[in-house]
């Protein structure tokens, strides 16, 4: 007798928790309690007579069996959804999916969201903010936009357009800081960092090709909105990242804190997954992105 599947419902649970190897973050994803996932893990374990995670003090790990299960269950899920999203509908029409990082999301997606919505009424649109490695299609996106040096994954990749980093503050923390000169001595400010970046101070001192000069030190945050809020407040100094800080450049809410800006050695890209030939939707979303991005504001 062929041994039986087990409930989709328990391989979603160890698919997800697998990816995450927790417990709580599955949980977080699926709109359930750390308890029902650990629950049907133990479930599922009990059904297939193998352990899947080992429990320890410092935390979640897949056993060997687990590893190589959950390559099967990924494969499984990511051909389920493929051959999901490719029936017809009756107007050949679904929602779109795009996960973008969040600070380009508030500052340049969002924004000119609109005039999409103009060219196509009525189509729905989901934007997610995590920072987590989106994997086409078991994630059920239709776009990631990243900040990337290069592609590194699969998808279709279109680059949209590169940062510059200038150093930004308020208007008042720039008048109490500017020498008699009218310029501010960057050695002596208070540095607001983002933590979660790859590229921030450091990049741009060499970039502007200054010497002696120590970035360390200062706060660090773990966005670039909460640092663009931080420097807005007079706390410090950020380096401020174009095209997102334009509106505030614009608006007289940061002001450049040196005459020196950088070219980012990152870019902005859009990534597309292979099944989103057959929706005409999405077609034009990705062109309407890409049309966005020829001409990003300040530039």
């Amino acid at each position: 007798m062929p041994p039986r599947l087990p409930p989709l419902s328990a391989l979603r649970l160890f698919e997800a928790a697998g990816r995450h190897q927790s417990f709580k973050r599955a949980a977080a994803e699926l709109h359930l309690t750390p308890s029902a996932v650990s629950h049907g893990i133990v479930g599922l374990e009990q059904t297939l007579g193998v352990a899947l995670f080992t429990r320890s003090p410092q935390g979640l790990s897949l056993t060997p069996e687990g590893v190589d299960y959950l390559a099967y269950v990924t494969e499984a899920f990511s051909l389920l959804l493929t051959g999901t999203r490719r029936l017809p509908t009756p107007d050949a029409s679904r929602a779109i999916a795009v996960t973008c990082a969040p600070t380009l999301a508030s500052r340049w997606l969002l924004p000119r969201l609109g005039t999409f919505l103009q060219r196509v009424p009525g189509v729905d649109i989901t934007v997610d903010t995590s920072r987590r490695q989106v994997g086409f299609p078991t994630d059920g996106f239709d776009f990631a936009i990243r900040l990337s040096r290069a592609p590194v994954a699969s998808g279709t990749w279109h680059r949209l357009f590169g940062e510059r980093f200038v150093p930004v503050c308020s208007p008042a923390y720039h008048a109490s800081h500017a020498g008699a000169n009218g310029k501010i001595d960057l050695r002596a400010v208070t540095r607001i960092h983002v933590s979660s970046a790859s590229e921030d101070w450091q990049s741009w001192i060499e970039g502007a090709g200054i010497d002696d000069f120590d970035a360390q030190g200062g706060i660090s945050v773990d966005s670039i909105q909460m640092a663009f809020e931080a420097a807005m407040t007079g706390l410090g100094v950020v380096i401020g990242r174009r095209p997102l800080v334009d509106d505030y450049l614009a608006s007289g809410a940061l002001v450049p804190a040196h005459d020196i800006t950088t070219p980012a050695q990152g870019a902005y890209w859009l990534i597309c997954a292979d099944d989103i030939e057959p929706h005409p939707e999405c077609l034009v979303f990705r062109d309407w992105v890409i049309e966005q991005a020829d001409t990003p504001s300040g530039e």
